[in-house]
């Protein structure tokens, strides 16, 4: 009876024999889990509204009201001339007060400066990201043209068209007023793209993202791959010693699978055993570097997540990250039972943490713990401190922990 209802459901879905091979396909996704992904696809055509479903229908319904976005909505060009490269401003940069013109501005740590919200390429690349990803989710697993149409549309603006596309460079990322005009710090701006490479993964199949299209958003990226490693600015990033240097690899690794330099994937996450895990993270999981910031429990958990991504990108490769542990006991299971007692509120941080911490976002975390430290004790903590509200990702993660 199961099987013959599952028919049905397909047929009503113009799913058919050859739908069944599109509710089956494996979705080239890096961060992502594509065997979830697809158990979650056969398990929406049983059920339309099952919670994942839902939450995911909700969340593409308010993307499809928002952008195209484009880095010629800014109101200047940058020092280039040319408005199609991207610009920002340091994060947490501020006027001088001791000079009439505010100039050279000063660092304040963890005190975001609104002025950064004049230029909107930073805030727009992260809505290209967030929503073509959860707008190429809801095709993938609805099989609703509407959504894969949108989320192509996103990618096409930013990416492709040539009046409206991005540069693949960051030469002007979170420049300082008075100092510098870009530099190597503003390429954690681009980690967002991560979410770009599995949208493209995820919207394979759909009529309205072309071969053409395919081609085009993996040149842009293999164009912007050898900036990251060939321009002083990449080479500049990839020194860094703290969260900077982690996201910098992970970009390198995720690019790389996408535009099929496997080799190069392997090398950037094995050397990240010894150049990240081992130098970054103490024998009791604390991470100095992170713990130092005035909101060290959020770079903490922060930086922990990069690990976390490129253990999962190593899995692609043949590199386990997850099991990799120095001889004076350094590892990811460690780093995440370090914080997870100050994230959950168990325990006070001593450090500095001059924003609000909300024990949420260690959450996801935790789910993917459970399931790749094989530790249930992780899924417990997450039921624990609960869910974010109407988070696809979570639920996602959730899903996979409980298989």
């Amino acid at each position: 009876m199961k099987h013959l209802y599952a028919i049905v459901l397909c047929l009503s879905l113009g799913i058919g024999s050859q739908g069944q091979d599109r509710a089956s396909r494996v979705p080239q996704v890096f961060l992502l889990d594509s065997a979830t992904l697809v158990a979650e696809k056969q398990h929406y055509i049983a059920d339309h509204n099952n919670t994942l479903a839902s939450t995911v229908r909700a969340a593409a319904d308010r993307a499809m009201k928002e952008g195209p976005f484009s880095v010629m909505d800014k109101p200047a060009a940058p020092p280039s001339g040319d408005k199609h490269d991207y610009v920002s401003m340091g994060t947490y940069w501020w006027p001088n007060p001791k000079t009439p013109n505010g100039l050279p501005y000063i660092r304040r740590d963890g005190e975001r400066n609104p002025e950064i919200e004049k230029i909107p390429d930073h805030q727009n690349m992260g809505r290209v990201g967030r929503d073509s990803r959860i707008l190429a989710l809801a095709f993938y697993l609805t099989g609703e043209e509407a959504y894969g149409a949108r989320s192509a549309l996103l990618l096409r603006t930013w990416f492709l068209d040539p009046a409206t596309r991005m540069n693949p460079n960051l030469n002007f990322g979170q420049g300082i007023p008075g100092i510098t005009t870009g530099r190597g710090t503003g390429i954690i701006d681009s980690q967002v793209l991560t979410d770009v490479v599995d949208a493209a993964g995820l919207l394979a199949g759909s009529k309205n993202w072309s071969p053409a299209d395919e081609k085009g958003i993996k040149k842009w990226f293999a164009d912007y791959l050898s900036w990251l490693q060939e321009s002083p600015i990449g080479q500049d990033e990839a020194k860094a010693a703290n969260n900077h240097g982690t996201f910098y690899d992970v970009q390198v690794a995720d690019f790389a699978l996408f535009t099929g330099k496997t080799e190069l994937a392997h090398e950037v996450i094995q050397q990240a055993k010894e150049k990240r895990l081992a130098r970054q993270v103490m024998p009791d999981g604390s991470q100095p570097l992170e713990a130092a910031r005035t909101r060290g429990l959020s770079y903490s958990l922060f930086n922990l997540e990069g690990l976390m991504e490129l253990a999962l990108l190593g899995e692609h490769v043949g590199v386990d990250l997850w099991g990799f542990q120095t001889k004076d006991g350094r590892t990811i299971r460690k780093t995440l039972d370090y914080v997870l007692p100050f994230a959950s509120g168990d325990k006070k941080w001593e450090g500095q943490q001059i924003t609000e911490f909300k024990s949420q976002e260690i959450v996801p975390l935790l789910l993917l713990a459970n399931t790749k430290l094989k530790n249930p004790d992780y899924g417990t903590a997450a039921q624990r401190i609960g869910l974010a509200e109407r988070d696809p990702y979570s639920l996602l993660l959730q899903e996979r922990s409980q298989k």
